[in-house]
């Protein structure tokens, strides 16, 4: 590879993380609410990521645990269900807004992800890198309830983990699906190994799961049918951004579609993922 686009594919790559970064602060925290969702089962909404509590006699293991400054609202939000230690925090991906309070936790609570998390996280620095990592699958056995953490394969980063409740057919999905009016179509952090070709696979093979109820990354719950819709979303925007990379349209002109009718977020942000997005459209084959 010459040096001159190494450098290049450095840069971007490195904007990119910069971006998703900078994406993920929210500039003020919102208050937390807690819901119940099923039977010993709760989500904790309002600022980051949605978190899932699954309450046990034996403890409480929760999934994804939002920037660092929601930590003492999520504990708090904890202790006016159980009393209850947390015991286990699994993290669906890596990005601060769901794994930001992990070193906060890990002094009490044992995090895993997906072995992926901990390289990214290493990678940009940052803290809490969980110390349990897996590749396929892996469960914990909780007051006897399973809590089973499984990768399906690449989507909004290279490492999201699908966190199954099997006793209750409910499933964490992380940002492979999400539910909130404000992103309503993927973004891929093709910088962390986002692939918006491989989403669809992946969706696919956590759809083979039996659940009825699934707790989205951001949004209220939703069913099997609200997934089914956003995979089908993801495949026409798809297909829309292909076809125009094929007939050679310019990247601001592909720039304009994925803010203005994917409402992708403005700014630096987009510029630098629709290089990653336009590269991955041509090598698709």
């Amino acid at each position: 590879m010459k040096r001159t686009t190494a450098i290049r594919i450095l840069t971007t790559t490195l904007a990119i993380a910069g971006c998703i970064a900078a994406y993920t602060q929210n500039p003020a925290p919102r208050p937390l609410r807690t819901q119940k969702v099923k039977d010993n089962l709760y989500m904790i909404s309002g600022d980051g990521g949605n978190v899932a509590v699954l309450v046990t006699n034996e403890g409480v293991a929760l999934v994804d645990d939002m920037y660092e400054r929601n930590y003492a609202g999520i504990m708090e939000q904890v202790k006016g269900i159980t009393q209850q230690p947390v015991k286990y925090v699994f993290n669906t991906h890596q990005h601060d807004d769901h794994a930001g309070s992990n070193a906060q936790m890990m002094t009490s609570a044992e995090v895993i992800a997906h072995r992926n998390v901990r390289a990214n996280m290493l990678k940009l620095k940052q803290p809490g890198p969980p110390r349990v990592v897996f590749s396929a699958e892996m469960s914990v056995f909780l007051g006897g309830q399973e809590i089973r953490a499984q990768y399906f394969g690449r989507g909004h980063t290279n490492g999201d983990a699908v966190i199954y409740f099997p006793d209750l057919k409910v499933i964490h999905s992380g940002d492979l699906f999400l539910t909130n009016s404000a992103t309503p179509l993927p973004f891929m952090d093709f910088a962390q190994g986002g692939s918006a070709v491989e989403w669809t696979d992946t969706i696919d093979r956590m759809m083979m799961l039996d659940f009825d109820t699934v707790i989205p990354g951001h949004g209220p719950v939703s069913n099997r049918d609200g997934v089914a819709k956003w995979r089908a979303d993801l495949a026409s925007m798809r297909g829309n951004i292909r076809e125009m990379v094929r007939q050679g349209k310019s990247k601001d002109e592909i720039s304009d579609v994925l803010t203005g009718t994917y409402k992708w977020p403005k700014g630096g942000l987009a510029i630098a993922q629709v290089d990653a997005f336009i590269d991955e459209m041509r090598s698709w084959r």
